[in-house]
């Protein structure tokens, strides 16, 4: 009897000791992550809270640890079934993010957690486990901020397309309205199109809810991709008729109609019908063709369950040998990806607490405001400015020869002894269309005439237009021995002189005129091109090679 009774114990004893095993693998996890990638889950937690384009992405997580929970009765069948396979992942998650700390780019970083985190499934579940919680883990890459110079470009892009329907909803509607590029010309009230009407507020949570819904639409394949694809119209052309609606508001009571709670209700209004559109959508497809008994698809939510329950095994795989796990089942290709984890995050972290080589070099307090016969008068930058900024050092003038009718030329240098992570350059490209600008053109172009180095100097030239407004801008990185205008080589040289050179310091120039009408575009470039050679044969002192 006693031995009965020990065998009918021992079950229970087992699972005990296998669960806490799983627990502590699960903590210890959560710690080496934490730990490893503080800053890049302080930047996506400032941003979810702060930025309204990404504010989705508080959600997203508690969704997807439930929808893994969901699953706990098919990674049951997993346990002890870890792969080296997910080493390998991850030893390239951590690759992802030594380069990523040392290039300063966080979006890098937050990709490499991503990777970390799949590479720890296949380490503790396998590659059956890895299927499993495929959805969870892809829905997490929705909550990954774009890189500037996409998300710039996109809602560049859908701001135009959404000033031309909104244009078209007016126009329906017997209202005079005209489109300047951005701008929607009303008569006596223009409405500018910026960044935080392009739509992109309600593109990317519509798209992760529309995601959501694909995965709990049990139906053909198809349906799910067309329920996914068609949130991408419905928030454009939703967006479009917002925009329509706020110049008929603006039309009927004036101007303030576009701002303040109508402008905050307006959005959240639109953004229902978007939602309601996408659950009329599915009811809609579900009708379409819909699946018999005998080929309806599993609940995503189930599938392996049945396995499961009958104790096979994940691939069709025998037991593993236990020389591969640790007491409990857990396998050690998890606890080797943990020390490695610790590891390199301990090396990356150190790579960039590396003190940068200090270059002397004068202040710009110092720089000289008569060159030749330009003369120059300091603008100092507002304090919000100086602390988004970040920069070390910089000067901001405008520079014009006495007595010339033509505007002034806004020079400003922003130098950076060291371009840590949120401590580096912000391109033109990036700040311009925050301030409601629109860049109608950008082009590389060399500057000729005389030059402080040997070779060329090429520079980003972009034109640029808010309201009847239109600006001229010609900008360049000079990072150490190198001009260049590739946002990427500035970030790949980065890299490769912080390792080869323990430098990261660089400055950014820029210079800014305004073009009083078309025809005076050719005398501003020749004044730019003038005043920027006479600029740059004096700024090695102040941005040393």
């Amino acid at each position: 009897m006693a031995d009965a009774l020990s065998h009918n114990s021992s079950p229970k004893s087992e699972d005990s000791f296998q669960m806490g095993w799983f627990v502590v693998g699960i903590l210890a996890t959560v710690v080496v992550l934490v730990v490893v990638f503080y800053d890049s889950l302080a930047i996506l937690g400032q941003t979810w809270l702060g930025d309204e384009n990404y504010g989705h992405g508080l959600f997203v997580p508690p969704i997807a640890l439930y929808l893994a929970w969901e699953k706990r009765t098919q990674l049951r069948a997993c346990k002890g079934y870890g792969t080296w396979f997910g080493f390998l992942i991850i030893a390239a998650g951590m690759g992802l993010f030594i380069v990523g700390q040392l290039a300063t780019l966080f979006v890098v970083q937050h990709l490499a957690l991503w990777v970390v985190i799949v590479g720890l499934v296949m380490a503790g579940w396998g590659i059956r486990g890895g299927g499993i919680l495929a959805f969870p883990l892809g829905l997490l890459l929705m909550t990954i901020p774009l890189p500037q110079f996409l998300f710039q470009g996109l809602s560049g892009h859908l701001r135009s397309i959404s000033s031309t329907l909104g244009v078209t909803c007016l126009q329906v509607v017997g209202i005079m309205a005209f489109q300047d590029g951005n701008v929607i010309d009303l008569g006596p009230i223009q409405l500018q199109v910026v960044e935080a009407c392009s739509g992109l507020r309600f593109l990317f949570p519509l798209m992760t809810l529309a995601l959501l819904c694909a995965y709990f639409l049990h139906d053909r394949f198809w349906k799910r991709v067309v329920l996914f694809l068609s949130s991408i119209p419905i928030a454009i052309v939703l967006n479009g008729f917002r925009i329509g609606m706020i110049g008929l508001l603006v039309e009927w009571f004036g101007k303030g109609a576009a701002d303040g709670f109508i402008h905050l209700f307006e959005g959240w209004v639109i953004f229902l019908v978007g939602v309601a559109l996408l659950v009329g959508e599915m009811a809609v497809l579900k009708r379409l063709w819909p699946l018999d008994a005998s080929t309806q698809r599993p609940d995503p939510r189930m599938r392996g369950v049945g396995n499961a329950d009958r104790g096979s095994h994940p691939m069709g795989a025998g037991r593993p040998l236990r020389s591969e796990y640790m007491a409990g089942g857990v396998s050690w290709a998890l606890v080797s990806s943990l020390v490695m984890v610790g590891a390199l995050g301990w090396l990356a972290t150190h790579l960039e607490a590396r003190e940068d080589l200090v270059i002397s070099r004068q202040s710009f307090v110092d720089f000289p405001l008569h060159i030749d016969q330009w003369e120059g008068t300091v603008r100092p930058l507002e304090q919000v400015y100086i602390d988004a900024l970040r920069f070390d050092d910089y000067l901001l003038a405008d520079f014009r020869p006495p007595d010339d009718p033509n505007p002034p030329i806004n020079l400003y240098v922003a130098y950076y002894q060291s371009q840590r992570s949120g401590e580096s350059i912000h391109s033109p490209q990036s700040c311009i269309p925050g301030g409601g600008w629109l860049i109608t053109s950008l082009n590389t172009i060399p500057l000729e005439g005389p030059s402080s180095s040997t070779e060329p100097l090429f520079v980003n030239e972009l034109m640029i237009k808010k309201g009847e407004v239109e600006q001229v801008v010609w900008y360049w990185f000079q990072q150490r021995q190198r001009n260049l205008t590739n946002e990427y080589l500035v970030k790949w040289y980065l890299l490769w002189d912080t390792v080869t050179q323990r430098r990261t310091d660089g400055a950014l120039i820029r210079f800014t005129t305004s073009i009083p009408s078309q025809s005076d575009l050719s005398v501003a470039k020749a004044r730019m091109a003038e005043f920027a050679q006479l600029v740059h044969t004096r700024l090695d002192p102040y941005v040393p090679r």
